[in-house]
């Protein structure tokens, strides 16, 4: 078959014939339709620190995936090839405490697709059935396509409760785009999307944000202040990962807020505790989504009217993979798709 490839430690991938996945008898074989790019993906196929003391080529890479399956393993149940499904891209133990109970996006020995296991960047995927999403009849494929991040979204934008509070953005990324018309379909009053790009403040706009500014620019408590708010934001949501970002969030909460921080910072960052405390914040580290909890609030905010489809402005086949991934790294784009039917 055919699959994106790290062949090597180095910039790029190469799209070459690699051999088939291997079917065990609690797998299931998806033949894949489309795929979604993720920051993930660009920083393996960069190769920047993180790729480098993470990665282990060869490695197909990708994770996010919509597919249709075609070979279950004997042990397989509840899962037929013609099935349209996605997959969980965490892998985890089934026997580690949290396994155990229940609490699966817990699990420390958690192996990810695309990343410590071949991934979804291929004519063929194979994962456990106990990954396998089965859409629900009515969902876009395209959106099927990015079930991953959308949980990622999901998870962090109802870590706390947001009916009729107002919410601080910060990073209108895809994931962060997502959020935006996540809190606002789930009832929250004001969304202030925070991010330098023109491109996605505009974007941001479309997926439901009150406003959208430019952090340079505008000071966030200044903007709470213009909007009515008495204090400050009762809940953010952290997508950047920039060390200026954070301090500006907790710098503008109103008391007794809460933070869910999805974004992964690149440097050592240093935050005044003094608000936090004094404030009564409380901070929430998120990663992933919970299975399958979040993949369910997925589907019945599609089927309840959520639209998410503007976060996907590029399309390309996966043969043109070089340009998907410059659109992606580009800025100038939301969610890109690859595919890899054609």
């Amino acid at each position: 078959m055919l699959a994106l490839v790290k062949t090597a430690a180095g910039p790029g991938l190469s799209l070459q014939d690699v051999p088939m996945p291997v079917v065990g008898i609690n797998d299931v074989l998806i033949r894949v339709h489309r795929t979604g790019i993720c920051g993930t993906d660009l920083h393996i196929e960069s190769w920047d620190a993180w790729a480098a003391s993470t990665i282990v080529p060869p490695l197909v890479v990708g994770h996010e995936f919509v597919g249709e399956i075609v070979e279950v393993g004997s042990n397989v149940n509840d899962f037929s090839p013609g099935d349209l499904v996605s997959g969980e891209g965490h892998v985890v133990c089934g026997r580690c405490r949290h396994c155990l109970a229940g609490r699966r996006n817990l699990c420390h020995s958690t192996i990810g697709l695309g990343v410590g296991r071949d991934g979804a960047f291929a004519e063929y995927v194979v994962l456990p059935m106990t990954n396998i999403w089965h859409h629900w009849p009515g969902v876009d494929p395209e959106i099927a396509a990015i079930f991953d991040p959308f949980g990622n979204a999901v998870h962090t934008a109802l870590a706390f409760p947001v009916l009729g509070e107002d919410i601080l953005v910060s990073g209108a990324g895809p994931i962060g785009l997502m959020a935006t018309a996540i809190v606002r379909h789930a009832g929250a009053r004001h969304v202030v999307v925070s991010d330098p790009n023109p491109y996605r403040r505009d974007l941001a706009m479309r997926m439901g944000a009150t406003i959208a500014v430019d952090p340079r620019e505008h000071d966030l408590e200044d903007v709470a202040a213009g909007l009515g708010m008495v204090e400050g934001f009762d809940v953010a949501l952290e997508m950047s990962g920039v060390p200026a970002a954070i301090r500006a969030a907790v710098g503008a909460m109103a008391h007794g807020g809460g933070i869910a921080l999805l974004g992964i910072p690149t440097e050592e960052i240093t935050v005044d505790l003094n608000p936090i405390v004094f404030k009564m914040l409380t901070l929430r580290g998120i990663y992933g989504r919970e299975m399958y909890e979040t993949w369910y609030k997925m589907t019945v905010m599609l089927q309840s009217g959520l639209d998410i489809g503007p976060v996907i402005t590029h399309r390309f086949g996966y043969r043109d993979f070089e340009a998907a991934f410059a659109a992606a790294r580009s800025g100038e784009s939301g969610k890109v798709i690859m595919d890899w039917t054609t």
